[in-house]
């Protein structure tokens, strides 16, 4: 390791445990690289305008997070949830079950976990704890731990970024994280059926069959949006950027024609958010790109793939010293910069190991996603807290059962990768 590269990992730290944000830090920490090795400083922007204009793939982003927030502002989210309930609400601790399958169904559709808490899951909140119903840390604990689905379930934003540092097929990720992601809803649905009976939660009037048919055809739309988006993808209409202007293209289009639920100042507001959320996700992939770049040059990944092939790993102890690494680097640091900083240099081992990628993304995004709920950083932890103004160390204490239950579903994925890749190779998928 170079003294360049030393001084810029210094400030990276540096400049992040001053407040200054990551993807700023990378930029400074790569000039300092690049004037400390007496490289052209220039490199640092060639890198950056290169990455971020050529990878048309990076569209995607700001599209699919305007077409979450143009759901959560009209009236889409709240017929999902009255579907959700019509089909789950009458079982014990049916709210709570319904915030579970709502999140499955919304991961269809947004393709973020901070979505999903910010839109729907603030819905569930209010409606689990009116009436006192529910403890209101169970159901930020719950909502919190039903959000991780979302972007497992295609469509997804860091999968979008895992296949802008892999080169998989973003097609195939999508496809590899449906089974995992209903595995995960299985598994909530489970602890939440062994709490619910333990403590006795209540239980909702059942929705008369009679009703059923109008609630479902009030639904229809928001239900028939997965269909449009990964139907346009994976029928070869539209490539996944392209599906994601078509999503919210669709979520505008039902929300201002179909339900005339949003205004014009609505739909400001839902611009003002995506582009701030776009700005902040961009700085953060364009500083990744100039780093990467000085880590290419100091050859870290090939000397940790040699590194890690001299321990004669199989496949599946790298996936789980991966797994590990993941998981603790989850409980200090927020999810796109362990996408986008740490997979990169991880790559090139899993290949030598002859590790699927596809397998690979959906583990890597589930360990990722893992991290917004495990303490101490857990960004989704802390949202919550918010929503439902309760201490954080009871949100804490609810979210164990959920977050255990779901690291024993991720264990299954990691030993059983047929599970993630049955369904890409049954639409062709050759790895």
């Amino acid at each position: 390791m170079s003294l360049a590269f030393q001084c810029a990992i210094g400030l990276i730290l540096a400049l992040s445990l001053c407040g200054l944000p990551i993807g700023h830090a990378m930029i400074a920490g790569s000039i300092v690289y690049l004037m400390v090795s007496g490289q052209d400083m220039g490199i640092a922007a060639e890198q950056l305008l290169n990455g971020m204009y050529t990878n048309y793939v990076i569209l995607a982003v700001p599209l699919f997070i305007l077409a979450a927030e143009l759901m959560n502002i009209g009236s889409m989210t709240e017929r999902l949830l009255n579907f959700c309930n019509a089909l789950v609400g009458r079982f014990r601790g049916g709210l709570a079950q319904v915030n579970v399958v709502q999140s499955v169904i919304f991961a269809g559709m947004s393709g973020s976990a901070i979505a999903d808490a910010a839109g729907t899951g603030r819905m569930m909140q209010a409606m689990m704890t009116r009436d006192g119903r529910y403890p209101a840390s169970f159901a930020a604990a719950l909502t919190a731990a039903s959000s991780v689905i979302g972007p497992i379930i295609p469509p997804s934003i860091p999968m979008v970024l895992y296949a802008l540092v892999s080169d998989a097929s973003i097609g195939y990720l999508f496809l590899g994280g449906v089974v995992p992601g209903l595995l995960l809803g299985i598994s909530l649905m489970v602890i939440v059926a062994v709490i619910a009976r333990r403590r006795d939660f209540p239980v909702e009037a059942p929705v008369p069959m009679r009703a059923l048919p109008g609630i479902t055809m009030r639904a229809l739309p928001v239900i028939l949006m997965p269909v449009v988006l990964l139907g346009g993808i994976y029928g070869g209409a539209t490539t996944p950027t392209e599906a994601a202007a078509v999503a919210a293209a669709y979520a505008l289009m039902v929300s201002v024609l179909l339900y005339r639920s949003v205004t014009f100042a609505d739909f400001y507001r839902s611009l003002a958010f995506g582009a701030r959320t776009t700005a902040s996700i961009g700085m953060l992939i364009a500083g990744a790109l100039v780093f990467n770049y000085v880590v290419t040059i100091e050859n870290i990944p090939n000397t940790l793939r040699i590194f890690l092939t001299s321990w004669d790993l199989s496949p599946l102890a790298f996936l789980l010293i991966v797994n590990l690494l993941l998981l603790l680097l989850g409980c200090l640091l927020e999810g796109t910069a362990i996408l986008l900083i740490i997979v990169p240099v991880l790559i090139p081992t899993a290949k030598a190991l002859g590790v699927d990628m596809v397998h690979f993304g959906v583990v890597v995004v589930i360990n990722i996603m893992l991290g917004l709920i495990t303490p101490p950083y857990g960004l989704l932890l802390f949202i919550m807290k918010q929503v439902a103004d309760v201490p954080l160390r009871d949100l804490v204490r609810e979210t164990m059962p959920f977050l255990f239950a779901m690291l024993g579903a991720l264990a299954i994925i990691t030993f059983f990768p047929s599970l993630v890749l049955w369904l890409p190779r049954l639409l062709g998928y050759q790895g």
